[in-house]
């Protein structure tokens, strides 16, 4: 089942977050991810527009949005290749016009379900706090 997030739920969301990105960026530093989980936490969650998925009532995985950005999507690993991502992407896309991302060049797991799900590649860059190259992509929907 797909809802909206409750704001008592933030701390759910934090572990899946904590769970997967593990999974998903291997590559960066234990510094950055502390930075960008205290601003979810305080920030970032609190101010998207946020969706769960959940399986025997328990949350296994979320989308954020910010307009018709998605600044995250995130599934357990335990849960993912189970099409969960899918359609929660599916889910979002209901109330857009056209989606972007941004994804790190090295996420063996998002940057190849994009491409899979028909998003372009608009822009790359280096990004100073992390010095990973970011693909910003998007997808046009009809």
């Amino acid at each position: 089942m797909i809802r909206k997030y409750k704001k008592e739920e933030i701390s759910i969301l934090i572990d899946i977050w904590e769970k997967s990105s593990a999974v998903a960026h291997p590559f960066l530093d234990d510094e950055f991810t502390k930075m960008v989980k205290t601003a979810m936490k305080e920030t970032y969650l609190p101010n998207s527009d946020t969706w769960v998925f959940e399986e025997k009532n328990e949350i296994v995985g979320f989308i954020s949005m910010l307009d018709n950005e998605i600044g995250g999507l995130f599934i357990l690993p335990t849960h993912q290749s189970k099409g969960i991502g899918s359609l929660l992407l599916e889910h979002i896309s209901q109330f857009h016009t056209e989606l972007e991302v941004e994804v790190f060049d090295e996420n063996e797991i998002g940057k190849p379900f994009y491409i899979k799900k028909g998003f372009s590649l608009i822009k790359e860059y280096i990004q100073d706090a992390t010095n990973q190259k970011v693909f910003r992509m998007k997808k046009t929907l009809e």
